[in-house]
């Protein structure tokens, strides 16, 4: 226990071979890999932050301001997350070309010139074009797991990019708190009226977007090993063959003789069990230079990419996050104005506040399912466990949401601990699909973990649509969800969790 503690603090044990991190320095943030940990979690969390910032004021105060229709207000949700999607599609490619650091930063910078510009908007066409255009911050969920998966190893990188992605997401929940306080501020602090005061509100998380990017920019790296074009094939040349060649050799010379027996290829991956595929330690430094580079990022090409999106693990993958955080983004989207429906003496202020607890969970859920899965890996062995602890989790919040469709709860206590119980399953399904992802195609990471990313927003964009068209009535579409998330899981439940035959990414 000990020993595991002085890891949080500490530099981390590197894997010879690639360089990444075989444990996370969670509160060191002067190593470069606590820095990348770090940068991702505040970079995602206030990207996550300011993309969701309109619906705790929309609900009441830009509603009435606006003079704005329940059905407008539904199709801006709808419309915030579609360019997210958009996004997620092309940054994924861009991560594997120019490397996630860059991407992360300019998305972040790109997407603040509508958040700055979100106090211009005068009717209902320009709430669903600033949203649209705010819907890029989204995007860097993609560049946030690639970085993350960039610099931890595979036995710890469940966790890391669970702890990236969850605390992140925590900015759904806590902008339900910073919006509203912004708010009242200064209307009841700096005598603003409500009219100006929800405009100038967008102006913080503009500038908190735009420090966090020139952060990035200025003290982040691109990889362990340096820079970007240190880590990808360009035009067929492995750029990082040398290093692996170095590597391979300084290992061969200084691990114990007991370290260096061979480990099977075929055993590793054809069955889906898993060696952590670069973990292997080999007496052969060509086995190890072999292994290693199947995982060298490829730079995209349509060669590259066809076999990544038409293969059944991806589809498996997908399937799983469209269901997990598609409902995920939805379900926050309409929260606060489900519990001003049931509990109208709680206001704009305290159905918000009720609603954060939605998406705060996510610092505590998401991290568990990752580090769950990585647990499962490491005691089986077997990918399997990992795929089928994320269709459980996915199956289980499922049920969940038809028993809060079913009640539709009007007891305060009983709907939030219902809210509270569909949150774990479905957030650690989060959490569990992206610690598979480093494991499938891992020489197309971005592709594949840009698909991943825009199919869970296919789902919130599907979802939110089920929601615009039944109006008010939440609890109709709480077991609508429940119903698909149940289905589409089990369709893919049989689909194994790597390619046969996958040695590496290939």
């Amino acid at each position: 226990m000990a020993a595991l503690v002085k890891s949080w603090f500490s530099a981390p044990e590197v894997n010879p071979i690639n360089y990444k991190a075989r444990t996370i320095p969670y509160f060191n943030p002067i190593d470069k890999y606590g820095r990348t940990l770090w940068f991702n979690i505040f970079g995602f969390m206030i990207a996550f932050l300011s993309w969701y910032a309109f619906p705790p004021l929309l609900t009441v105060s830009i509603k009435k301001d606006l003079h704005l229709s329940a059905a407008e207000v539904a199709n801006s949700n709808v419309i915030a997350l579609s360019a997210t999607l958009l996004v997620r599609l092309v940054v994924g490619p861009l991560c594997d070309r120019y490397g996630p650091r860059l991407v992360f930063a300019w998305t972040l910078i790109l997407g603040a010139i509508p958040t700055f510009l979100a106090g211009t908007v005068q009717n209902a066409a320009g709430i669903m074009v600033v949203r649209f255009f705010i819907g890029i911050l989204g995007g860097t969920f993609v560049p946030c797991q690639v970085w993350s998966t960039g610099f931890f190893d595979k036995n710890v990188v469940g966790a890391a990019n669970a702890i990236t992605a969850g605390i992140g997401n925590a900015g759904g929940g806590i902008t339900y708190f910073v919006m509203p306080a912004i708010y009242d501020s200064l209307v009841h602090k700096r005598g603003l009226s409500p009219h100006v005061a929800w405009r100038v509100s967008y102006v913080v998380p503009g500038i908190l977007i735009l420090a966090m990017a020139f952060a990035i920019l200025v003290f982040g790296e691109d990889t362990p090993n340096g820079p970007w074009r240190n880590h990808t094939i360009v035009n067929g040349v492995d750029t990082s063959s040398a290093n692996l060649v170095q590597s391979a050799a300084a290992t061969e010379s200084t691990e114990e003789p007991t370290k260096q027996a061979s480990t099977s290829r075929k055993s590793s991956v054809s069955d889906g069990k898993a060696t952590g595929d670069v973990e292997i330690v080999s007496s052969s430094k060509v086995d190890a230079i072999a292994i290693a580079s199947h995982e060298v990022i490829q730079q995209p090409s349509l060669r590259e990419a066809l076999p990544v999106v038409m293969s059944l693990e991806t589809l498996n993958l997908c399937f799983g996050y469209f269901n997990s955080f598609g409902a995920e983004l939805a379900i926050n989207s309409i929260l606060g104005a489900y519990y001003l429906r049931n509990f109208p003496a709680l206001g704009q202020t305290g159905s918000g506040n009720w609603a954060a607890m939605f998406g705060l969970l996510n610092v505590v859920t998401r991290p568990l399912g990752g580090f769950l899965s990585d647990a499962l890996y490491k005691r089986t062995n077997s990918l399997w466990a990992k795929k089928l602890w994320n269709t459980l989790l996915n199956v289980l919040a499922g049920v969940v949401a038809i028993i809060i469709g079913v009640i539709d709860p009007h007891n305060r206590p009983t709907l939030v601990g219902l809210i509270a119980l569909l949150a774990i399953p479905m957030e650690m399904a989060n959490g569990a699909s992206f610690s598979l992802v480093p494991h499938v195609h891992p020489h197309a990471n971005g592709i594949l973990s840009g698909l991943v990313g825009a199919f869970g927003n296919l789902g919130g964009i599907v979802f939110a649509i089920i929601f615009r068209y039944n109006g008010t009535n939440y609890p109709k579409v709480f077991y609508i969800i429940g119903a698909i998330m149940i289905g589409m899981n089990l369709v893919v439940a049989w689909v194994r969790p790597i390619p046969k035959g996958q040695i590496g990414g290939r």
